[in-house]
């Protein structure tokens, strides 16, 4: 059996000191599915907590940390009709991009435009679906809307507030834990209208000054538990709310119902990584997420919608970029290079 390097966890799972780079099987591609030889893989809140024991890969995906990485085709399984051999392409896998070698179905795969680098456009995949799926496909965005994003420093966060701009919406307002962030965020081309230090404002207060008492007809969330009471204050009439993460925890022990009966909202609970690939293939290839796709460029470049990196680590470094990520430390994206 063919063999590639890959970062793995000692013991299966464990602190950040058990992930070292070792050898493994090189994943062999199925019908259907390509073999990516990577250069550059994207960091997610969800890899740590895999790496805890907390978030098992769904059935059949590789046990091997990563969901999103950049690369170029190395073998096509049979079947394969959309791409050739030394193509350049981004693109999501269920596991397995902490590797050397990665496998991809072939409807998970976008063509690396010329003006990404390898590490922009490892920085894409994960976070630019998840949130216009979090913001289009179920909040429903639509010109003239006040949005609240939440994390809005996080990668997901960022673009779900440029993909907000550029439909239209009428606010954008961010939470972040510093001023730096929020500074940041407000800075940026098409970044947040208004932003909102959740530690020592009250976010919900805020939303309804800045719409004039409407509120946010759509909300993103991470956070869960501790945001939960706000977030429906926040809402507006016929607002649309989508969950992503738990981070402050998943139970709310007291629920006032009322809000959400009269105010008629909406909400949704999403997670990506567990869908089915139809509907994965179905998200990437639908026309809105492409033209999205054409939006983005770097940070230095002039595109609408901008992807924007905190840190580039060797992957001999990993340990060093999951402690930055769970120190919280980042404002955009961290990703590793293979070396």
């Amino acid at each position: 059996m063919p063999m590639m390097r890959a970062v793995l966890i000692k013991d299966g799972n464990g602190p950040i000191d058990n992930l070292y780079i070792g050898d493994t099987e090189k994943p062999i591609p199925k019908e259907g599915e390509v073999l990516i030889k990577i250069v550059a893989f994207g960091l997610n809140r969800m890899d740590l907590s895999q790496r805890e024991g907390k978030y098992p890969p769904p059935p059949g995906a590789s046990n091997i940390l990563g969901v999103e990485f950049s690369g170029t085709v190395h073998e096509l399984g049979s079947g394969v009709t959309r791409w050739s051999l030394g193509d350049e392409v981004f693109g999501l896998a269920g596991g397995g991009a902490y590797a050397e070698y990665v496998v991809s179905n072939q409807g998970l795969l976008i063509k690396k435009p010329a003006h990404l680098s390898w590490v922009e456009a490892a920085s894409i995949p994960e976070n630019y679906i998840t949130a216009y799926q979090a913001l289009v496909k179920y909040g429903e965005v639509k010109k003239g809307d006040n949005v609240l994003v939440h994390a809005g420093a996080s990668g997901v966060g960022v673009a779900a507030i440029q993909i907000a701009r550029v439909f239209g919406a009428s606010s954008v307002t961010a939470t972040a834990s510093t001023k730096d962030k929020l500074d940041w965020l407000l800075s940026i081309p098409n970044g947040a209208t208004h932003a909102v230090n959740y530690r020592t404002e009250d976010f919900a207060a805020q939303v309804k000054k800045t719409t004039n008492g409407r509120g946010a007809d759509v909300v993103i969330d991470f956070v869960g538990r501790s945001h939960w009471e706000k977030n429906i204050e926040s809402l507006a009439i016929d607002g649309r709310m989508t969950i992503l993460a738990l981070l402050s925890g998943n139970e709310v022990h007291s629920v006032n119902l009322s809000p959400i009966l009269y105010k008629r909202l909406k909400i949704q609970g999403s997670t990506l990584r567990s869908r089915s690939l139809e509907y994965q293939t179905e998200l990437v290839g639908s026309a809105n997420f492409q033209v999205i796709v054409d939006k983005i460029t770097g940070a230095a470049g002039s595109g609408v919608i901008r992807t924007y990196i905190h840190t580039v680590y060797p992957w001999t470094e990993i340990q060093e970029a999951h402690r930055e990520m769970a120190e919280n430390k980042n404002s955009g994206k961290i990703i590793a290079t293979v070396v």
